[in-house]
């Protein structure tokens, strides 16, 4: 009894802060960009976060789950550890008002029980981290090139032809499907890591496990989401509403994409390079709040290595 509640609480305690970190970062581009209010962002994560989760969340779920470390070989105590450790990670982030990323947190934790027992896949581990070395690279420079080239074409077409009333009206609506589906693509990758390990161990099936991540995301982004908000929004570099909805667009088609293929990504990094990205195609390197785009880059490095080593070091006093 006292380790099946141990285990759930691991699991809304990472699904919490996930939704306070990475979920919520998905809505600072159109909070940056003053289109929508802290309030109305951190409800629409709630509820697309969910639906995500439910409807497109299972095959990161069995990567994290089954994939990394063989399925049959994760106790339920290494499952607590593993989660408990990356929760850990993330909400150090959540202190230090840092997005990082908690499908690093989470696999760095895996890793670090996997490395314990001497059983991991190194294919696929490799195959993820390609993946988070490209992405991140990815979302920068396509949303560069969107500002550079894409955007101030969209300006002169909009003024041609729409009123300023239409144009705003248009917009608005633009931020609010754009940043749905973000926060839909972040809970079909991000539930995964709240749920992953106890899948794995056999506690939970994927489909529940599904139900649990989806519900603490969307809880964790209510509650906590604010924070993390403020500094993808405002404290790296100015957006304004047209180049939030580029920023969303690549993010959550980037994230979508790997959901597809079971990959968990870095949703943490991809948000913040895209607004970095952006950033530089608007007035230049110049425009940048060099201090916290360093703290990013720093705590993206550090999180899955503290994930790891907490877990590995938990995992070799309770064995």
């Amino acid at each position: 009894m006292i380790i099946a509640l141990a285990a759930i609480a691991s699991a809304i305690f990472m699904g919490i802060n996930i939704g306070g970190n990475n979920a919520a970062a998905a809505m600072g581009p159109a909070y940056g960009a003053r289109a929508r209010t802290k309030k109305q962002a951190v409800i629409l994560i709630a509820i697309f976060s969910l639906l995500g989760a439910l409807i497109s969340g299972e095959e990161v779920i069995r990567t994290l789950g089954e994939g990394i470390i063989p399925g049959n070989t994760i106790t339920i105590t290494a499952a607590i550890i593993a989660t408990s450790a990356a929760a850990i990670s993330l909400f150090i982030g959540n202190i230090l008002k840092v997005p990082i990323s908690a499908s690093q947190s989470a696999v760095g934790a895996i890793v670090g029980i996997g490395i314990f027992y001497g059983i991991l896949d190194t294919q696929l581990l490799s195959e993820i981290v390609g993946w988070w070395i490209a992405t991140p690279i990815l979302a920068f420079v396509l949303a560069y090139l969107s500002g550079k080239y894409i955007h101030p074409r969209m300006v002169v077409w909009l003024v041609e032809h729409e009123s300023e009333a239409q144009i705003r009206s248009t917009i608005g609506k633009l931020l609010t499907v754009t940043g749905c589906y973000v926060a839909y693509s972040a809970g079909a990758n991000n539930a995964a890591n709240a749920v992953g390990p106890l899948v794995g161990a056999g506690f939970v099936d994927a489909t529940t496990g599904a139900v649990i991540g989806g519900l603490t995301l969307g809880i964790g982004a209510i509650v906590i989401g604010g924070r993390v908000l403020q500094t993808v929004g405002t404290d790296i570099a100015e957006i304004c509403t047209i180049r939030a909805i580029f920023i969303e667009v690549i993010v959550a088609i980037i994230v979508h994409v790997a959901s597809h293929y079971g990959i968990p990504v870095a949703l943490g990094q991809l948000v913040p390079a895209a607004v970095i990205g952006i950033g530089c195609a608007n007035k230049g390197m110049a425009t940048m709040k060099n201090r916290m785009v360093r703290r990013i880059v720093v705590m993206w490095v550090i999180s899955p290595l503290v994930a790891g080593l907490m877990a590995y070091t938990a995992i070799s006093l309770v064995s």
